[in-house]
């Protein structure tokens, strides 16, 4: 293997060598200073992600084990950029003194689990999918638990435990009768022995099912409010955007490479899972009062509409995929950030408990709002275009009742979204949360969404881009 051949790790090689490094600068640091590693750790990890939009090669390695293309690097690229900004919303958390001795373990555990999820996303074959996705899954899990004195923390930590050793079970169920169908767990052999059997069938839909506990699609989807409500806010919004992202990406590569040939056979389960999702999802928000548990049911929801880009199928729908997880990264960390300062500041995490919050805060409450309305699809922000193709997708496909049920769904969501803007702006209390301002890093990261959920909508080359790397890739 030549060094050129090996740098097409990139990815998973800097984030290795960044993990080496803030552990080594860990064990430099007395411990007075150990909060010093934040800004060291946040800034190469923004070194990182700009090193990764450098152009560089393509290729195979391990014998199509590891695939390397245009559009997995701007995926990575896209979890990279997500996490940069979750590392810039940290700092107000870490710095506590509870916290203290465990700065580092934070940023390890955190990029070890992207590791994984830049392996799934490159994997060519079953086995370096699954390791990428153990990976990815374990690291979380202790990061869940990271407040080790809280009680909800850590039984969220074992809920999360328990809910993925399940979906791994079915999930290699699955694997495993694709590989008694086709004598290969190589995804361009499979592709090559594809055929509507019932066996194949059945593995699809362990594959989906194990899965759909990753996106959190209903109904494997029971595990998600809790785990989101006893995690620590930064993790939270971790496992909303960058986990839920990378296994959208990887759901996306496996679904359109490897079981494209079964579409007529799989368009029915995906369709049925797409409204439940969407429906429930939604139907369950509209009752939440807790910001993280409300934001949760909102993230599921989400991924109901991510499946109508899946049923779009082609290079329209991956590209309809991807640039909505673009967009749902600087909307959801917006809304996200938000939250985290408010709570940071105050100890509230409730939507009834932010009244008032224009008064003394209107800055965060005019990004909250500018997030939210990205969320329910309100134009001209981001999140509109990202529906927009979404649907237009499906549409093309013929799944006209299906974008007419989605539709009906995001004015449903609009209702629950408007439910915080109005307690920020019209619900009036005597006893707000008090004015405070926000650490010079979160801000950096609130406003680095602002741009993005401005700048991608209305820079239409960016689907352009997204669409041209999709039909190269598929």
């Amino acid at each position: 293997m030549t060094i050129e051949q090996f740098l097409l790790m990139r990815h998973e090689l800097l984030l290795i060598l960044a993990a080496m490094i803030v552990l080594i600068a860990e064990l430099a640091m007395s411990e007075s200073g150990k909060t010093k590693i934040i800004p060291f750790a946040a800034g190469l990890f923004a070194l990182v992600t700009a090193i990764g939009f450098i152009p560089s090669e393509t290729g195979r390695l391990f014998g199509g084990s590891f695939q390397s293309s245009p559009l997995t690097l701007f995926m990575k690229n896209v979890l990279n950029l997500a996490v940069l900004i979750i590392f810039l919303q940290s700092e107000g958390w870490l710095k506590k003194p509870e916290n203290n001795e465990r700065i580092s373990e934070y940023f390890i555990l955190t990029i070890v689990t992207l590791v994984g999820m830049n392996f799934m996303i490159s994997s060519g074959d079953f086995l370096m999918f699954y390791l990428g996705l153990e990976t990815a899954t374990i690291p979380a899990a202790a990061l869940v638990a990271f407040d080790r004195l809280k009680s909800h923390s850590a039984e969220a930590g074992i809920k999360l435990i328990l809910s993925s050793a399940l979906s791994s079970g079915i999930l290699l169920f699955g694997l495993s009768l694709i590989y008694g169908a086709t004598g290969s767990i190589y995804f361009a052999d499979v592709v090559a022995k594809i055929e509507p059997s019932p066996i194949l069938i059945l593995a699809f839909i362990f594959f989906v099912a194990g899965m759909g506990f990753k996106i959190s699609l209903v109904p494997f989807h029971f595990w998600t409010a809790d785990v989101y409500e006893g995690a620590p806010i930064n993790v939270t919004s971790y496992l909303s955007v960058v986990s839920k992202g990378a296994a959208a990406f990887t759901f996306s590569i496996i679904v359109f490479k490897v079981f494209g040939g079964l579409f007529e056979q799989w368009q029915h389960l995906v369709y049925a899972l797409a409204v439940m999702t969407m429906t429930i999802a939604n139907l369950f928000a509209l009752r939440q009062d807790n910001i993280k548990r409300f934001l949760a049911f909102s993230s599921i929801a989400q991924a109901g509409f991510i499946l109508l880009g899946i049923l779009g199928a082609g290079e329209m729908g991956m590209a309809a995929v991807v640039y909505f997880v673009l967009i749902y990264v600087f909307t959801n960390l917006g809304a996200f950030g938000v939250a985290t300062s408010v709570f940071n500041a105050s100890g509230i995490d409730t939507i009834s408990g932010y009244k008032s919050l224009y008064r003394t805060n209107p800055k965060l409450s005019l990004l909250m709002t500018v997030a939210l309305f990205s969320l329910a699809g309100i134009p001209p922000v981001a999140g509109f275009f990202g529906k927009f193709f979404l649907f237009t997708s499906a549409a093309s496909r013929g799944y006209y009742i299906l974008v007419l049920i989605a539709v009906l769904n995001a004015t449903i969501s609009l209702y629950y979204y408007l439910r915080v803007i109005k307690s920020m702006f019209i619900d009036q209390t005597d006893e707000p949360i008090a004015a405070f301002r926000s650490s010079t890093s979160m801000r950096i990261s609130l406003i680095m969404c602002v741009a993005g959920i401005f700048l991608v909508g209305f820079a239409s080359g960016i689907f352009e881009y997204i669409r041209e790397i999709s039909q190269l890739f598929l």
